[in-house]
């Protein structure tokens, strides 16, 4: 599998030193902003019970970044230790998880959802196998070329997207959005 890489910038956007974009992400109310100047390697699925747990979720998707190449560039994280060893990042306004950290290594492992664009840093191996959930492997076999709300008989996509407070997938020079009177 190779990565997606970005030569050149688009208008307004940001270089690296080596002619890369680099990639940005935050949490979903916007409270905690990233950046990382590299391409994550060895981006991996981990289905251990700890990420599992960490995440919400079936399994997590961690992209190893160089901690020199990572910084936040909004807000502050929060830190849960969840063993002697390792500790997660997140936001402490909206609860989301965006960093999986063993503090002695070189590399922060970002979550590939905290990314603003998370199609760019693919798994390429996948590690805690014995505690992937039964029913992984059928997941691509189930149903699901609908929209989200392509039924919506009770108007909730509407109303949702009227309300909606979460942060959008690029930087922003200020968030919340001030309120219009």
């Amino acid at each position: 599998m190779s990565y997606r890489v970005h030569y050149g910038a688009d208008e307004g956007e940001s270089m690296t030193e080596g002619g890369l974009r680099p990639h940005t992400g935050g949490c979903q109310c916007g409270a905690v902003r990233f950046r990382c100047d590299s391409q994550p390697e060895n981006v991996h699925v981990c289905h251990c019970r700890m990420c599992q747990k960490a995440v919400g979720g079936p399994f997590a998707v961690i992209c190893p970044v160089l901690k020199s190449d990572f910084q936040v560039t909004r807000g502050k994280l929060s830190w849960f230790k969840s063993s002697e060893l390792a500790r997660r990042g997140f936001c402490s306004e909206c609860g989301t998880p965006m960093i999986f950290d063993y503090p002695e290594f070189p590399d922060i492992g970002v979550m590939a959802g905290s990314f603003d664009n998370p199609s760019e840093v693919p798994p390429v191996v996948q590690y805690g196998n014995e505690s992937r959930v039964s029913w992984y492997g059928m997941l691509v076999s189930l149903p699901g070329d609908a929209p989200t709300y392509a039924v919506d008989p009770q108007g909730y996509l509407p109303r949702i997207q009227a309300s909606n407070r979460q942060h959008p997938d690029h930087d922003t020079d200020h968030w919340p959005r001030p309120v219009r009177s």
